[in-house]
């Protein structure tokens, strides 16, 4: 690939926003499908670009008329429903700028949020999230109106809120005219952060950011043998749009690229949503493909002989997968491939992955033996690396894939390490700073406008970086080495009974781990077992799961010195769930709450 500079991009995306992409998608590609979803009765409903840019005109006109304007902040809080593209758009038209947060947000968040972004709207799907706001409206100097898109004119709204037809009783705007108004330097959005360390931060991400980032992994797509092009192309929106991953993948591709987007709005259910649409294109974070991962080996437990058949088949792909994304495999190899491929056809179909091309895991560490797995299953799984400060995507590559790194850096984009270690990059995709907090800014870019990530890394020969971990997550044991436990714990998954890990050890004489019993596969293998049981609990207990895990331990352990192994785990039945006090809603981990939850079981490990 040639070489790619930031100004070079820039020449390419020239003065380019949001809403003039969207424009010229609409103008290029109105009859085709933009956003699907699934009705109540099971059938589906879907809207062309042609009717995405109707909705937003008149969207835009009704905002208008409740008084949004240039710079002005509105909130959103809906679940991936195709509405929510329609408002953001519509916002973004007005040169407004749109503001997503996490739908689990408190009436203490949405206190703190809106107040710290200044909106003078919001948009809330249902009375629930309403409730929120009521809760604490007295507190939100700002905010004038709330509009809830599923309340009827017939409801009884409390004072300063409106039903959705007020969106939509004032005409419509010139979608032509109102492309021009917003310029490259506006904000586009505010991503917060989700506040493991401290307060949420509000990242600045303007219509220049945008645009270089989506044309920055348009010349990688570009490349892809199959998928020059995303137009018609299937995806599937599921994941918080409070976050860049979705907002990127979700959102900003479909507006410049013409992606189809399903929006499934309970991300529960994306099981289900693969098999319907059989995306094209899916992005998910670990534990989702986690999750796909269990519930193949859960479904072949009931027939050892059948699953040990195709234990050895991926086993015989594993090696040969690279080779043939390289390009180096011989004759031979290239038909063993072939051959294991039409094998492994029933289970891409069964997982509703079968016609993807692209599919994408980011926003926390996967284990690269799983990554490994999917790719042998023919499944071309690849790792993004990045942050919401730099629009997404720092490192990434779908083609050409090195399992256990996240590939080299995206075209534009200069990424290197720091003296210490730190992964910094500096590029068009870097964000303005964080709004309303100037230390903090300083704090993630120098005066050189370098993005301090965060996390330490290596690169190799071939410029492909592998994360080795947080700055500021390290382990540092009583004697004094430090330890990464994003790798112990990406180890600690690939026990076949393991689903989630929390590694402990900083202070302590030795290295520990919570483990938390998958409850896919884990029920299965109990009844292979003959194991009586009456909830996960119980079977955390049960001394015949411990011992497998026990056993499973030391083979996980054995690429790890002696002072870094896990040397005792803690076996739990309750499952960490996204979006709670344990795990963020992308699913990372939030060590200090299972610090907290679990203070009595650590104690217990040291005792």
């Amino acid at each position: 690939m040639q070489q790619m500079t930031s100004e070079d991009i820039d020449r390419i995306i020239g003065d380019m926003t949001v809403p003039k992409a969207f424009l010229a998608t609409v103008q290029e590609h109105g009859d085709r499908v933009a956003l699907r979803w699934r009705n109540a009765d099971d059938s589906w409903g879907e809207w062309t670009f042609d009717d995405y840019g109707e909705r937003v005109a008149e969207v835009a006109a009704g905002l208008a008329a409740l008084g949004i304007g240039h710079g002005d902040r509105v909130v959103l809080m809906m679940r991936n429903i195709p509405q929510f593209h329609i408002v953001d758009m519509a916002c973004l038209m007005l040169a407004a700028t749109p503001v997503s947060i996490y739908n689990s947000s408190s009436p203490d968040q949405v206190d703190y949020l809106v107040n710290h972004c200044g909106a003078k709207l919001a948009v809330v799907q249902d009375v629930g999230f309403l409730e929120r706001f009521q809760a604490v409206r007295s507190n939100l100097a700002d905010l004038e109106t709330i509009v809830v898109l599923e309340a009827r004119d017939s409801d009884e709204l409390p004072d300063g809120v409106l039903p959705h037809s007020v969106l939509h009783a004032h005409g419509s705007v010139d979608l032509a005219e109102a492309s021009q108004v917003a310029s490259p330097d506006d904000l586009a959005t505010l991503i917060y952060t989700s506040g493991t360390t401290g307060p949420p931060k509000a990242v600045m991400i303007d219509h220049r950011n945008v645009s270089w980032e989506v044309e920055s992994l348009g010349i990688l797509i570009g490349e892809h043998p199959q998928l020059d092009s995303l137009v018609g192309k299937r995806g599937i929106s599921y994941l918080p749009m409070a976050h860049i991953a979705e907002r990127a993948t979700g959102h900003y591709q479909p507006v410049y690229r013409g992606l189809e987007i399903t929006t499934c709005p309970d991300p529960t259910t994306v099981a289900q949503y693969l098999g319907a649409v059989k995306p094209h294109i899916f992005f998910g974070v670990p534990r989702v493909w986690e999750k796909i991962y269990a519930g193949v080996n859960a479904a072949l437990a009931a027939d050892p002989d059948r699953k040990q058949q195709f234990d050895d088949g991926v086993a015989a792909a594993m090696p040969l997968a690279e080779k043939v994304d390289w390009g180096t495999a011989t004759d031979e190899e290239q038909g063993t491939w072939d051959f294991l491929q039409d094998v492994f056809a029933q289970v891409r179909g069964l997982v509703g992955l079968d016609e993807c091309l692209v599919a994408i895991t980011g926003a926390a560490p996967i284990p690269a033996d799983l990554l490994r797995w999917y790719r042998a299953l023919g499944i071309p799984l690849s790792e993004v690396y990045g942050m919401s400060e730099n629009t997404g995507a720092m490192t990434w590559r779908a083609i050409k894939v090195k399992p256990g790194t996240v590939g080299p850096a995206v075209p534009g984009c200069d990424v290197r390490l720091a003296d210490d270690g730190e992964i910094i990059c500096r590029g068009g995709n870097v964000f303005r700073g964080y709004l309303n907090d100037p230390e903090k800014t300083a704090e993630a870019l120098d005066d050189d406008g370098w993005l301090h990530s965060g996390d330490i890394g290596e690169v190799d020969d071939d410029g492909f970086f592998k994360i080795v971990d947080r700055k500021k997550e390290l382990i540092i044991t009583a004697g004094g080495k430090n330890i990464s436990p994003a790798n112990l714990e990406a180890a600690l998954k690939m026990i076949p009974l393991v689903g989630q890990a929390c590694a402990i050890g900083d202070q302590r004489p030795f290295v520990s781990a919570l483990v938390v019993l998958d409850p896919d596969v884990a029920p299965a293998w109990a009844t292979s077992k003959g194991i009586e049981f009456s909830s996960l609990a119980e079977l955390a207990a049960h001394p015949d799961v411990v011992a497998a895990i026990d056993d499973g331990l030391a083979e996980a352990m054995a690429e790890f010195n002696n002072a870094e192994k896990v040397k005792k785990v803690r076996v739990l039945g309750e499952e960490w769930l996204p979006d709670s006090d344990l795990l963020t809603p992308t699913s990372k981990l939030k060590r200090r709450g299972i610090h907290a939850r679990y203070e009595a079981e650590i104690a217990a490990l040291y005792s």
